[in-house]
């Protein structure tokens, strides 16, 4: 099994789950609905200052389907450059 993690701007929400369900993957999963933090976009603090949110998906899954939710995750990336779309895989 393969923990799948995807965090991205609340903005490109839709437009994740819809690229999953195009690619028939990540139809299991729980929802971490307002992340804060830092990252390589900038700060995402829910405030006044930087009142951006992220939200993050946690998908356990096998290699194959893994592979079809990082295409999924690469064409929304592709797509929304600028978001801060992370995915990552243990």
């Amino acid at each position: 099994m393969i923990r799948i993690e995807i965090i991205a701007n609340h903005s490109v929400e839709e437009n994740i789950l819809e690229a999953l369900a195009k690619e028939n993957a990540g139809k299991h999963y729980t929802k971490y609905p307002n992340i804060l933090g830092v990252g390589s976009t900038g700060p995402r603090m829910g405030d006044s200052v930087w009142p951006e949110e992220n939200f993050s998906l946690v998908i356990w899954c096998e290699e194959e389907e893994a592979r079809a939710i990082q295409q999924a995750v690469a064409s929304v990336k592709e797509k929304f450059p600028g978001e801060g779309i992370k995915i990552f895989g243990l």
